[in-house]
């Protein structure tokens, strides 16, 4: 144990090694997660070492988390704010609203002390980052002693873990299993009946595991016999310059490949195209073959940004129209990433700014083409200069206190970390040629700053937790549960007799307003689809941002 206190990092680590193993240990379709396991070890672990950990430290990983968690979803928060995703926006209000009024109302009926109150609001929502938020505000407030201070940031924790507990499992078994039969729907027919729906009018991208399983771009050699005294120009003209022709092989004899170039019988051709012009092409070329060694040729592929604003929503066709260059140099685009969807390459496919396309040619044709559509994509190393301003900028936006009447509000530094990240993170995904932080890069230092900061708040919290547990012990459940039942009956009876939402995504919708990938885990099982992933990413997105926000609001209430 003196190990421990005198070595607190042994200790942080220590909890987070854990931690994680705990929340790897499965009931049913439910799991902790990683971060419960860390809180629910370092609570124990702080109650039997009393280990310090400056409050520094706590900051600064709170501040690395958030940041990140902003950056990551800022394209897609921006992209969600359109008329379309205007109803799902009403669902993260009847959350932002209900918890609040609910934490509010317990906070005055039972005479609870600010910090229980906060921790009440953070486990009940299943949000994380709501213990960071309301943990730095209970610091600022003014009149309290920093024992008060110290006390009642450890009750943030211990409220959150059992409110967490009970929240959690409520949500999981409400969005999957009660809500179905609520809604008189099996969900995975449902599922299944509006995913035919959305392929037939086009409505859907690939996934991020799944890839074609007939790619676009194909390469065929065709044997001549058809094509027998036509010119490599006359050819490709005929088909409209859709196909390029890379190599010829005549005998054992590499050709030079021009358009005047002669073709005669038994010649070997290398043709590359969309798979439709390779097979047209080939009725005009003779007999597909097999690959001949030698004959291939290498294609060269860059991920490019649009940034014209001339090329923003035009269809690919009308893309390749504007840039002659694409036909004469036979370019192709192979893929087009919006956000994090994958999106099949059709002339049909509209392109806006943002989106990175695949282009895949010969070398010298990417390069004069890249720069007339955007820029190369940059996120192969993190930019620290881009990464360390955007920490500044959202530490000090959290500076700044604005008082409503007699209560002063301030987002701290994690509200204005996530102000900044959003900000960021979408204004790199503009041109993404500057500013790279790579999705792993990103994912980790989020994961490993929020485990990392719930771990500092549980060994400070330990010695606090059990004296609030004997105060409070039947109504930390009770409120877990009523704050996910709540929220989640309105949205709901909302969002199919208002909103007019579908069923599938409904639930997947109403699991993202609560933050909780258990959720949509569990529903996506049941489903045996990832159709209710399309409403749950919109409201996820939009209460990741929200949600954190409320934290500093009751605290402000609570303590003016």
């Amino acid at each position: 144990m003196g190990v421990l206190k005198d070595h607190p990092e042994l200790a942080l680590f220590l909890c987070l090694a854990l931690g994680y193993l705990v929340g790897k240990l499965r009931v049913g379709p439910i799991t902790l997660g990683g971060i419960c396991g860390t809180l629910i070890v370092s609570l124990l672990m702080g109650a039997w070492a009393k280990v310090q950990v400056s409050d520094d430290v706590k900051t600064v990983f709170f501040a690395l988390f958030i940041f990140a968690l902003g950056y990551m979803a800022g394209p897609q928060f921006f992209a969600n704010l359109n008329r379309r995703s205007l109803r799902f926006f009403v669902l993260c209000l009847i959350e932002l609203v209900s918890v609040l009024g609910i934490a509010f109302a317990l906070a005055k009926a039972f005479d609870l002390d600010v910090g229980t109150a906060s921790g009440i609001l953070a486990g009940a929502a299943t949000e994380s980052a709501v213990v960071g938020t309301a943990t730095e505000a209970i610091g600022k407030l003014d009149g309290l002693t920093s024992t008060q201070i110290s006390t009642y940031q450890g009750h943030v924790a211990t409220a959150y873990t059992v409110c967490y507990l009970f929240g959690l499992i409520t949500i999981v078994l409400y969005t999957s299993q009660i809500m179905p039969r609520l809604l008189g729907i099996n969900l995975a027919d449902a599922s299944r009946e509006l995913w035919e729906k959305m392929r037939g009018s086009g409505g859907h991208g690939l996934e991020d595991d799944e890839r074609a399983a007939l790619p676009g771009l194909v390469g065929r050699t065709f044997l001549v016999t058809e094509a027998d005294g036509r010119t490599v120009g006359d050819l490709t003209g005929g088909l409209q310059g859709r196909i390029t022709v890379e190599a010829v092989q005549r005998g054992s004899t590499a050709m030079q490949v021009t358009p005047e170039l002669r073709l005669t019988l038994s010649d070997l051709v290398l043709v590359v195209g969309r798979r439709a012009n390779a097979i047209e092409a080939g009725r005009l070329i003779g007999p597909e073959t097999p690959g001949i060694p030698g004959l291939d040729t290498p294609l060269a592929s860059r991920q490019v940004s649009v940034t014209d604003k001339v090329s923003d929503g035009l269809s690919i066709d009308q893309l390749q129209g504007r840039h002659p260059e694409f036909i004469k140099d036979g370019v192709y685009v192979t893929e087009v990433l919006r956000n994090d969807q994958h999106l099949p390459a059709t002339g049909d496919t509209v392109v806006h700014r943002g989106d990175v396309l695949t282009l895949v040619g010969a070398r010298a044709g990417l390069a004069k083409l890249v720069g007339r559509i955007g820029s190369v994509v940059k996120n192969d190393a993190t930019d620290f200069i881009y990464l360390g301003l955007g920490i500044v900028a959202g530490s000090l936006i959290g500076q700044i206190v604005v008082k409503a009447g007699d209560i002063p509000m301030s987002l701290g530094t994690g509200g204005g970390c996530l102000i900044s990240g959003l900000l960021f993170g979408w204004f790199r995904s503009r041109s993404q040629t500057f500013g790279a932080f790579p999705p792993q890069a990103a994912s980790t230092l989020k994961d490993m700053g929020l485990a990392l900061f719930i771990a500092c708040t549980g060994l400070v919290s330990g010695p606090q937790a059990w004296p609030l547990l004997k105060e409070y012990g039947a109504l930390l459940p009770f409120a877990g549960i009523a704050m996910v039942l709540v929220p989640a009956t309105l949205s709901l009876v909302v969002g199919r007799a208002l909103l007019k939402i579908e069923k599938p995504l409904l639930i997947g919708a109403i699991a993202g307003q609560q933050c909780s990938t258990p959720a949509i885990t569990s529903i996506t099982q049941t489903a045996n689809s990832s159709v209710p992933m399309l409403g749950y990413t919109i409201t996820y997105t939009l209460s990741n941002f929200l949600l954190p926000l409320t934290g500093p609001i009751l605290v402000g209430v609570l303590g003016a």
